[in-house]
């Protein structure tokens, strides 16, 4: 069965946290902003023009912005933070470990430009070990939305979410084909297309290349089943469980290292429930580098025709 999902059209990601963002101010006065520096950046010009005694400038001080973070959350606020995906957790993890996680703080840590996608800006700010670190703090919530829509979704559902959110998203403009009405329950895949022979477990960018990727091996007469994993943490081991009991082999597909992230995640879901053949497609324990956003990822093993040639590959190994 193929995929009813098309493209609407292409958006970034960013675009989707900053209208939902600016809906959130208007809805909840409880709702607070802060910046390190990149209002323009991280799409929160409008919340601040809007609400300029609920948005805080804190310059280039990341660390100072997360302290004050959890701090507000004390006089009952809501805060979303805002920074490129490097400054909001490789930069800050200790302030993150110790007044947020810790503290169970109900902060929301929204991360821009992650991943290779931010391109010419190079390996000092494509983070691609961010989402390893946020999941293994405890008690803290780790999503990655597909495209604009599926952004704008999430960002409006973590502020009524009460605790700790890494919430991960992009610069380039991307194709965006998740319906404005979808529904969004945090810890819940979403099933894009059924299938038999193989499951393809993708989040963030890499959701779109999965579908272009059972497209292409469905002409070659395998019928693959792609899941939308947009929640790392909690992740839905059920969705996992019950399509790999279908297809008997898996591959992750992310823009994230291959150590720490989806795919690890959902071996371990194997291998303590199903045991079966796992293919990653992720980047290879290397840092990234200067270039466009699509030809790093193709250069790193993030294309289509990657993912294709897991599918195969994870076929070929089952019993």
């Amino acid at each position: 069965m193929m995929s009813k999902y098309s493209i609407i059209n292409h958006k970034d990601t960013r675009s989707g946290f900053g209208e939902a963002l600016l809906e959130l101010g208007k809805t909840n006065p409880k709702v607070v902003a802060l910046i390190a520096d990149l209002t323009g950046s991280l799409k929160m010009d409008e919340f601040a023009k809007e609400f300029p005694d609920r948005f805080f400038q804190m310059g280039i001080a990341e660390a100072n912005m997360m302290s004050t973070a959890a701090g507000l959350t004390i006089g009952g606020y809501i805060p979303f933070t805002g920074t490129f995906a490097n400054f909001s957790t490789g930069r800050v993890f200790d302030q993150i470990r110790q007044s947020i996680a810790y503290s169970g703080k109900n902060v929301k840590i929204c991360a821009s430009h992650a991943g290779l996608t931010l391109g010419e800006d190079g390996a000092t700010h494509q983070i691609l070990e961010d989402i390893g670190l946020m999941k293994m703090l405890p008690g803290m919530t780790v999503i990655n939305p597909c495209d604009f829509n599926q952004t704008k979704q999430a960002t409006l559902a973590i502020a009524n979410y009460e605790g700790p959110v890494y919430l991960r998203f992009g610069r380039p403009k991307v194709p965006n084909f998740m319906p404005s009405d979808s529904e969004f329950t945090i810890g819940k895949g979403i099933t894009i297309k059924s299938g038999n022979d193989v499951t393809i477990i993708a989040t963030g960018h890499m959701v779109w290349k999965a579908i272009e990727a059972s497209e292409i091996l469905q002409s070659n007469g395998i019928d693959a089943e792609v899941i939308n994993i947009h929640t790392i943490k909690p992740l839905d081991g059920k969705i996992i469980i019950d399509s790999v009991k279908k297809t008997n082999c898996v591959v992750t597909a992310e823009e994230h290292q291959a150590n720490g992230g989806l795919g690890d995640s959902v071996a371990q879901v194997l291998a303590q429930n199903l045991p079966r053949p796992i293919e990653y497609v992720a980047v290879d324990d290397k840092f990234g580098q200067s270039g466009k956003p699509e030809a790093l990822m193709e250069h790193y093993g993030l294309g289509t025709k990657n993912i294709v040639a897991a599918a195969q590959k994870a076929i070929s190994r089952k019993l």
